[in-house]
């Protein structure tokens, strides 16, 4: 009966542990995530000044303009739906561009315009490098071919 006793014991003691790490991650992930917004749900449902958040979407075209002081740039994000301003000081990717896609990190201003702290360019499944162009890769020997 007494060893069965440790065991439930045992068991709680590990079950109450399980539960307090898990708050613990849970905690401090809260203040680490930064969710994922398109332009229509900014507008729509707002985001308060300051909260980190993740703003997707298009380069408008006509929109990327670059500051006297050589590096900050504003531009404009879009999902079709609607557009928001942004603000970028630093190195922008090679692939960022007017008409290509975008997701900003970084958090509004109290100007409703987004200041991004880190810029992520995307590109679609036909980007290759132009060291590689010309080439081809070969599932079945993991090479690659063809070029110059």
């Amino acid at each position: 009966m007494k060893a069965k006793h440790q065991r439930l014991i045992l068991a709680l003691v590990a079950l109450v542990a399980l539960i307090g790490a898990g708050l613990l991650a849970a905690s401090a992930l809260k203040d680490e995530a930064a969710y994922f917004y398109a332009p229509a749900d900014v507008k729509e449902k707002g985001v308060e000044p300051g909260k980190a958040i993740r703003l997707g979407g298009m380069v408008v075209k006509g929109s990327l303009k670059h500051a006297a002081d050589g590096v900050t740039i504003h531009f404009d994000v879009t999902d079709g739906k609607a557009t928001v301003p942004a603000t970028f000081s630093g190195i922008a990717p090679d692939l960022f561009r007017e008409g290509s896609g975008v997701v900003a990190e970084g958090a509004f201003d109290g100007k409703d315009t987004f200041v991004a702290t880190n810029l992520l360019a995307k590109h679609d499944e036909r980007y290759m490098p132009r060291e590689l162009e010309g080439m081809q890769y070969d599932e079945k020997t993991h090479e690659m071919k063809g070029g110059q």
